[in-house]
């Protein structure tokens, strides 16, 4: 399963969901099935990577080298895409949300346990 957020630094909203998605990173970061992707679209990389060092976030920092499908990111910031294990998108939102929740870990859970 993979969990990927498209974000950038001088989005405010971006900013304000990224504390629930360093929570949600450190409660299943050491679970094999799923894979944390933190998409950063500044244009100047430098600037997503001090904005992460300086709230001591630590999820994996990554850049787009090609374009986005937009099936997956269609402009909007920030944008939340989960896949499950085929591939299949069975989540996808844009706009800032809460990645905390219990709701949302038992959703997680869910799809991790699908065969």
């Amino acid at each position: 399963m993979v969990f990927i957020n498209f974000w950038a630094s001088w989005c405010p909203p971006c900013r304000a969901e990224f504390p629930s998605i360093q929570t949600f990173y450190v409660r299943f970061k050491s679970n094999k099935d799923l894979v944390f992707l933190t998409v950063n679209l500044d244009e100047q990389t430098a600037l997503g990577k001090m904005y992460l060092e300086k709230e001591q976030f630590t999820v994996p920092f990554l850049v787009a080298e090609g374009s986005i499908p937009t099936a997956f990111f269609n402009g909007s910031l920030p944008t939340t895409v989960v896949l499950d294990r085929s591939g299949k998108i069975r989540m996808h939102h844009a706009g800032m949300a809460d990645y905390s929740k219990e709701s949302f870990y038992q959703e997680i859970n869910q799809l991790l346990n699908e065969k």
